[in-house]
């Protein structure tokens, strides 16, 4: 008898707060599409932002400081790697845009590196990506913080990666990501 004026009481509580949704929920959510459908540059990305998990950076953990690239086993390689989503095939070599199809550079081990990245960024939002976010540590990141502040050379080629999308309408290997190029060197662009 306890249990059956126990649970009638439970049901009277629930209908005073509305019924079966206590915290008035809505029904259902709408995660609206996504606005622009922008694709970030392969070509800034193949020269400019994979080398970065290549390079032995310098590595703050809790003020202890050592040596690490973002790709090695313990970190974000793509085989033995511990660190989250971000997978890394290190050493990947560049794809030759001039002679290679986009077909055969989507089966690249270079694409690979590229998509896990972008899929670490808010296109067109530099400070909302975990790509940039967590080596700058302003959210949590196992590896510790890899870039002292936003204008570690590292984290200015990420930023300017992130927030210069293709144009609308042009996918990845757009030859407008070039423009993210020096035209006389080749070097990367940060602003």
């Amino acid at each position: 008898m306890t249990k059956r004026l126990a649970a009638l009481f439970a049901a009277a509580l629930l209908a005073s707060c509305g019924g079966g949704n206590p915290l008035s929920n809505p029904d259902s959510v709408q995660n609206p599409p996504g606005e622009g459908g922008q694709k970030l540059s392969f070509r800034y990305f193949q020269k400019c932002i994979n080398v970065i998990y290549d390079t032995p950076l310098p590595v703050n953990q809790g003020g202890v400081i050592s040596t690490n690239t973002c790709g090695s086993g313990g970190c974000h390689d793509t085989g033995t790697g511990t660190g989250g989503a971000l997978r890394v095939v290190q050493s990947a070599d560049e794809v030759d845009l001039s002679t290679t199809s986009t077909d055969a550079a989507r089966t690249s081990d270079m694409y690979k590196n590229f998509y896990s990245s972008q899929g670490a960024t808010v296109i067109g939002s530099p400070a909302e990506s975990r790509l940039l976010a967590k080596p700058l540590l302003t959210v949590l990141h196992g590896g510790g913080q890899i870039f002292a502040n936003v204008d570690d050379d590292n984290a200015k080629r990420i930023a300017f990666w992130i927030s210069r999308p293709m144009p609308q309408g042009q996918d990845e290997f757009s030859e407008a990501g070039n423009s993210m190029l020096d035209s006389a060197t080749g070097a990367c662009l940060t602003q």
